[in-house]
């Protein structure tokens, strides 16, 4: 296992994923619920043009969310997380569909009822929530992050159970990718697993992206045409904005390593050379440090002027004998 610096560990990509049959986790789920569960559900692999697994073996990579087993403290919030990032205990949200030109809904289940979803028992749900709760009570951050460094967590889940909680959690990420893009279909397969890995790591966070938000929705350059009179975005300079956007946000400055891969995802000629387009996007994001000049330290300069003041130190004998070296 790796250990990543916010604590979260990785673990060794399962070979495969484990399918919850769809008529056990429809009889886990509350008929009248309303959480749109069945549409995750009826999900399948064919709605989109990237892998799903792949995404999930991503998202488990130290450098994305991480792989515990065991609940551990979200390391800004120290709410509980499972698995791949998962959050144990939130509720429902009302997220409104603001953009009149995007007919697709937003869906936000609670943690209960994903947990649910996946074909977990809501029973266990509590278990970990109580054990957790326990645990924060008498361990400090320090402690939780050191004992998931040694290994001395007991799983709470095991490796199947906690990839069917990433799948159905993706699974709702993709859902909402499209809330957020009109044109989420027509993007490249590179480009919709970007927009889908933003979702799953910001939620309802990226409203707060509104200069991403109406870049990547400007396919047209409706907004810009009357403004940059009658100039028309190609379709690089278009993706170039909506790279700019994400490079100019406070995320892509507080998680640069990951941050990398996703922009440089969103770049047309990330399928030929994805190679080419993160280095492309790193070497903005993290720009190669200029070597500074060290000024000499005051001992340096002390002797250096000693050196040059021979009379100063040994009269005038020892200057005469200087001069009399150089001539001879």
């Amino acid at each position: 296992m790796v250990v990543s610096a916010h604590g979260q560990v990785q673990s060794i990509p399962v070979q495969s994923l484990v399918s919850v049959p769809v008529e056990v986790a429809q009889s886990l789920v509350p008929a009248n619920s309303g959480n749109g569960a069945q549409a995750l559900l009826d999900f399948k692999d064919s709605d989109i043009k990237f892998s799903l697994r792949n995404l999930m073996d991503l998202l488990r990579d130290h450098q994305h969310e991480g792989w515990v087993l065991a609940a551990y403290p979200d390391p800004k919030t120290n709410r509980p997380l499972i698995g791949a990032g998962f959050s144990l205990d939130v509720q429902a949200t009302d997220h409104p569909q603001r953009d009149p030109l995007n007919p697709h809904p937003f869906l936000e289940p609670s943690s209960a009822q994903l947990w649910q979803a996946a074909g977990l028992a809501p029973a266990r749900l509590q278990e970990i929530l109580d054990q957790f709760n326990r645990n924060a009570a008498a361990w400090s951050k320090k402690t939780y992050r050191r004992k998931i460094i040694r290994h001395t967590l007991s799983p709470q889940l095991t490796d199947e159970e906690a990839t069917q909680l990433l799948r159905i959690s993706a699974i709702q990420a993709v859902y909402n990718a499209r809330a957020y893009c009109r044109n989420f279909d027509q993007l490249t397969a590179p480009q919709q697993m970007a927009l889908t890995q933003l979702v799953f790591q910001m939620g309802t966070n990226l409203e707060e992206f509104v200069e991403f938000r109406g870049a990547v929705n400007d396919l047209d350059s409706s907004r810009e045409l009357p403004r940059l009179d009658g100039f028309i975005e190609t379709d690089a300079d278009h993706w170039r904005t909506v790279q700019q956007t994400l490079i100019d946000s406070q995320w892509a400055r507080q998680f640069t390593v990951r941050a990398s891969t996703v922009i440089a995802m969103f770049d047309p000629e990330y399928v030929r050379d994805p190679y080419a387009a993160q280095l492309r996007v790193a070497a903005v994001l993290r720009p190669p440090v200029q070597p500074r000049r060290r000024r000499p330290s005051t001992a340096t300069l002390r002797n250096a002027s000693y050196s040059k003041r021979p009379a100063a130190r040994h009269g005038k004998k020892a200057a005469h004998s200087q001069i009399r070296r150089k001539l001879t």
